[in-house]
């Protein structure tokens, strides 16, 4: 919803035709710049670079010819040389972008809860060649009947252990 100055809705229309307005005041600003770039581009040309004066024999055109060969072949190594130092730049600057990356740490998205069975977990650890089943619940029954039977065994100490217990509370007392 767009309101106008006095708080009132603008019609679509009407927010259209000021659209209309404000890329065509743009469009006329872009070409305005281009062509004082353009302007101070040529100026620029001009005050750095006169018209050659042609006038004269051949041997003053080759000397003429010579002095610009070696002022392009000293303009090819300091472009060489810049070349040289912006790309040494660049490199340090992406080395330092990837400590301040180290530095800051990776944030790692939250861990998500899943259900997996023993068997999957095992195999995620062991990798894939590797096939493990295990039947937790047959080892859980094995327990239990080890447990029972331990427990039969307890039934006929239970008056030793009830002397040893009565024993180590008279030494306790004792001292």
């Amino acid at each position: 919803m767009f309101l106008s100055i006095r708080g009132k809705k603008m019609t679509s229309s009407r927010r259209h035709h000021l659209k209309s307005l404000m890329l065509q005041i743009a469009a006329n600003l872009l070409e305005q710049e281009a062509s004082d770039a353009a302007a101070a581009k040529e100026a620029y040309m001009m005050e750095k670079c006169p018209a050659p004066d042609l006038s004269g024999d051949q041997a003053a055109l080759m000397e003429f010819c010579k002095k610009l060969h070696l002022c392009l072949d000293k303009i090819d190594e300091e472009r060489y040389d810049t070349e040289a130092k912006v790309a040494k730049a660049n490199k340090e600057i992406e080395d330092l972008k990837l400590k301040v990356i180290e530095l800051s740490g990776v944030k790692k998205p939250a861990l998500k809860k899943v259900r997996m069975s023993a068997d999957a977990m095992l195999q995620a650890l062991l990798g894939g060649k590797h096939k493990v089943n295990m039947d937790l619940r047959a080892n859980l029954k094995q327990v239990k009947k080890e447990v029972k039977e331990e427990a039969v065994e307890a039934i006929g100490d239970w008056r030793k252990n009830i002397e040893d217990k009565a024993d180590r509370k008279k030494m306790f007392e004792a001292s």
